[in-house]
């Protein structure tokens, strides 16, 4: 059997996409995309360092980031919070989505696969419609007219507590992950990721 292809980004959702394909003894490799984002370095160290180390070694880093050149995004220009004020629009890159479910596709394809994974969830802060329930939804009917690549998001349906919840069960080194919107070293708490994450946890911790 082919390898899966897996969209990881040393997030909590992504990397707990990781560890259930592990526990199913489902063979993957995770595709990591550099699109410009200040944080670029931070995210492929976590990656490495929170995926099982048989698996990091396989994990495939991409350039994409001339894309985005010249983006005034928040998530490519890292702001200074002692003068900035940062809003969700801020955050918003066109077409990010539906490019790497794009990249993923035409790279699974070449390599003879046929089954890419993604983490979203349907708790996403997410200003872009490619990341959009009624997209993600239709994702699989968009792949059945272009070609062989299927589409695969198990937590599209989960809340991002119920996400936690699977990580602990599956020992997801779920400290180590970073999903940090406006920071590119140290979780900001305050950014849309950061207090979906810690709203999460703290769930997880009263349940």
């Amino acid at each position: 059997m082919n390898p899966a292809l897996l969209l990881a980004s040393g997030g909590l959702d992504s990397t707990t996409v990781a560890y259930w394909l592990r526990a199913q003894q489902q063979a993957f490799i995770p595709v990591f995309f550099d699109y410009g984002q200040h944080c670029v370095d931070t995210e492929w160290t976590t990656l490495q360092n929170v995926l099982p180390k048989d698996i990091a070694e396989k994990s495939v880093r991409i350039d994409i980031s001339q894309v985005f050149s010249g983006s005034r995004s928040r998530l490519i220009v890292e702001p200074d919070l002692w003068s900035e004020d940062v809003i969700p629009n801020d955050l918003y890159i066109p077409y990010r989505t539906l490019l790497f479910f794009s990249a993923a596709a035409a790279i699974a394809q070449t390599h003879d696969m046929t089954e890419v994974y993604s983490g979203f969830i349907n708790s996403n802060h997410a200003k872009e419609i490619d990341c959009s329930a009624g997209f993600l939804n239709n994702l699989g009917a968009l792949a059945d007219n272009i070609g062989p690549v299927r589409f695969h998001i198990p937590f599209r349906d989960k809340s991002k507590a119920e996400v936690a919840r699977l990580a602990q069960q599956l020992s997801v080194p779920i400290g180590r992950t970073f999903s940090c919107q406006v920071f590119s070293d140290i979780p900001c708490g305050a950014c849309p990721n950061c207090v979906d994450r810690l709203n999460a946890l703290k769930e997880l911790e009263l349940s």
